[in-house]
C-alpha cells in the first residue's frame, strides 16, 4: 500500500523474509528492517515511519539501519531544505553484491591455502579437509562466475 500501511500478506512476507535474513547472520531488527523497505510499496521510509510500522525503539531502529548501511543492503536520500532521511532497499544491485562475494571468496581462499603451507604435515587428516574445501572453493568461485556471465548475456 503506498500509504505505508502493510496488508496482512506483506505482514507475513516481512517476517517470512526476516527470519531467513536472520538465518544469515542480520539481527532481528536489522533483518526486519531490510525486509519492511523490500516488501513495502513505498519507494523509501523515513526513520520514524520504519520504527512506527515495527515497533522498534530508536535505538533498535537506528542499530538497525547502521548495520544495514554498512553492508550496503540499504541507502538513503535527502530532499532538499528536509533534515530527514529516506531509507531505500539496494536490492536492485544484487548483481554488484554477487561479484563482491567472489572477491571474498577468493581472499578466504587465498589465506586458506596459505594457512595450508604453514601447517605441520603431522595432521594430515585435518590439512587433507582444507586442502578439500579450498579446492571445493576455486570450483565454485569458476562454476560462480560462469553463471553470472550467463545471466548478463541472456
Amino acid at each position: 500500500m503506498e500509504n505505508g500501511k502493510l496488508t496482512e500478506k506483506q505482514k507475513e512476507l516481512l517476517e517470512a523474509y526476516g527470519v531467513i535474513q536472520e538465518q544469515f547472520g542480520l539481527s532481528p531488527a536489522a533483518a526486519r528492517v531490510n525486509a519492511l523497505l523490500t516488501v513495502i510499496d513505498k519507494k523509501e521510509l523515513t526513520f520514524d515511519e520504519i520504527r512506527e510500522i515495527l515497533t522498534l525503539s530508536k535505538s533498535a531502529t537506528s542499530n538497525a539501519i547502521n548495520n544495514l548501511m554498512t553492508l550496503n543492503y540499504i541507502g538513503y536520500r535527502t530532499k532538499l531544505g528536509e533534515r530527514k532521511r529516506y531509507f531505500f532497499s539496494r536490492m536492485d544491485q544484487w548483481k554488484e553484491s554477487f561479484k563482491k562475494n567472489m572477491t571474498g571468496f577468493r581472499e578466504y581462499n587465498k589465506v586458506m591455502k596459505d594457512i595450508l603451507i604453514e601447517r605441520t604435515p603431522e595432521t594430515k587428516e585435518y590439512n587433507t579437509k582444507i586442502k578439500e574445501l579450498t579446492e571445493f572453493i576455486d570450483y565454485y568461485i569458476e562454476e560462480a562466475t560462469k553463471i553470472i556471465d550467463d545471466w548478463e548475456k541472456r
